[in-house]
């Protein structure tokens, strides 16, 4: 029977009941929803709303419910519509009266607000604690290949020679902002509903701030219409989710690119790559095209629950139902992804001599030389057009500018002088981008000491966390 049947004379039909059970989704939520249950009885009792000794039978039912769910002997029932309703019908099996007492002073409105707020926290730790792991990844492979140098692009054509732990570093950064994007999720999500009842309060004189203290919430929400509507945090987590999927995607294209014979810059461990079913010498990236594959479907997720929430009027609506599927599947994808791609990192092996043949290919020190002429004072519009017509001698010759002669350099310009030799080796032009930010060896280690240090006031702030 359902819990709510004594408004109606019939019953719902069997399969609309099916078609609006969210137990299949949201039975995962049920360590939260009796966490938020036992704090809820012991902030009643304490009111003096029920008695102490139901209270205790309410807690000591909730934990052997906790313990047969977790062993995998508790039987869900098809009448149990919800999480909520599956666990609040056994304890009142099992407890009698007391347990029919739990839900004073609350609804399923304020419940499921605040068990998806609980799993979001907790999931959103999980997700950062994987992030940070995944940059270690990348700052070790940095560090271990801290010389090496490789075409940097523009457009996927060459444009001027970065070192590798440049590279790497890059997308450190994007992942570091994931980062603060997923701490901000959890600050969202980091304030209690419970006791907001349907909508509107409730008449029994509930202690929020106990259970919200109880639940390791920062706060209470003021506002109990916004309390069971706000989804907020959800299309945060998944926003966060979306976007960090786009920066993992960005780097497996990056080492789908690299591992191709036409690349060569790494090969990918064995760990991390499947063979064909028909040519026998291949070695596939599949797991970093099922990253880049599934950022498809995480950005799915935030379109959907932006779509959900874009129309619904205050304050609880069934449609909220829809939260969960897609908060669940991408918050489980990125920390999939996470945990996938620190392992592709640690493991795969960097080819730097493939990388340093590329290196001297695509005419990557016509900006150097024209910024040779421009220090001697031509204006750099006119170098730019001088180099051009360089790049344009060595292509008519089949040739790279190293070898042009210091007569084709002086017949474009009468600025050069011998030195431009040095501006033609890929490690002086590298060294020379010394600005903060850049490639030069002594930026890079830099950079690497900034990283180092977020690395660890960011590990403070994770480990800081209620």
């Amino acid at each position: 029977m359902a819990l709510w049947s004594g408004r109606f004379d019939g019953t719902t039909e069997e399969s609309a009941c099916a078609f609006g059970a969210s137990l299949p989704v949201d039975k995962r939520l049920f360590v939260q929803d009796i966490a938020g249950s036992r704090a809820h009885a012991a902030m009643l009792a304490a009111q003096g709303v029920i008695s102490t000794e139901d209270a205790e039978l309410i807690d000591q039912g909730l934990a052997s419910i906790l313990r047969d769910i977790e062993s995998g002997s508790f039987d869900f029932e098809l009448s149990d519509e919800d999480i909520h309703m599956a666990i609040e019908r056994a304890l009142t099996e099992r407890i009698g009266d007391a347990g029919a007492r739990l839900h004073t002073g609350r609804s399923r409105n304020d419940q499921v607000a605040t068990d998806t707020r609980l799993y979001t926290k907790a999931r959103l730790k999980a997700l950062m604690d994987a992030n940070l792991a995944l940059r270690e990844s990348l700052l070790h492979k940095a560090k271990q290949h801290s010389s090496a140098i490789l075409p940097g692009y523009t457009h996927l054509q060459h444009a001027q020679p970065v070192l590798f732990s440049h590279h790497l570093l890059a997308y450190y950064w994007m992942l570091s902002r994931d980062f603060k994007r997923l701490m901000s999720a959890f600050e969202c999500a980091d304030a209690s509903p419970l006791g907001a009842a349907a909508l509107a309060g409730t008449s029994y004189p509930l202690d929020r701030s106990a259970s919200a203290e109880a639940l390791g919430f920062s706060q209470v929400i003021p506002n109990s219409l916004d309390a069971v509507s706000d989804r907020d945090f959800v299309a945060d987590s998944i926003y966060a989710a979306s976007l960090s999927m786009v920066h993992l995607s960005r780097l497996c294209e990056e080492i789908i690119l690299w591992s191709t014979s036409e690349f060569g810059f790494i090969t990918l461990s064995d760990s991390y790559s499947t063979g064909s079913s028909i040519m026998p010498q291949k070695k596939n990236p599949d797991f970093a095209e099922l990253i880049r594959g599934k950022s498809g479907r995480v950005i799915g997720d935030l379109i959907g629950i932006l779509t959900t929430l874009k129309g619904l009027p205050l304050a609880y609506n069934k449609d909220l139902q829809e939260d969960k599927e897609g908060l669940f599947d991408a918050l489980d994808t990125l920390e999939e992804s996470y945990r996938v791609m620190a392992g592709m990192v640690a493991t795969l092996t960097v080819n730097e001599n493939a990388m340093e043949l590329q290196v001297k290919k695509g005419f990557m020190a016509a900006t150097d030389i024209a910024d040779y002429l421009a220090k001697k004072g031509l204006p750099f519009r006119r170098a730019h057009e001088i180099v051009g017509a360089l790049v344009l001698l060595c292509e008519q010759r089949g040739c790279d500018l190293e070898d042009l002669s210091l007569d084709d350099y002086k017949e474009a310009c009468d600025l050069f002088d011998a030195d431009i030799v040095d501006y033609l080796n890929p490690e002086a032009l590298v060294k020379a981008r010394k600005s903060f930010g850049g490639t030069a060896p002594d930026a890079v280690s830099e950079q690497l000491n900034l990283a180092l240090n977020l690395q660890q006031s960011q590990k403070d702030q994770l480990t800081a966390l209620n």
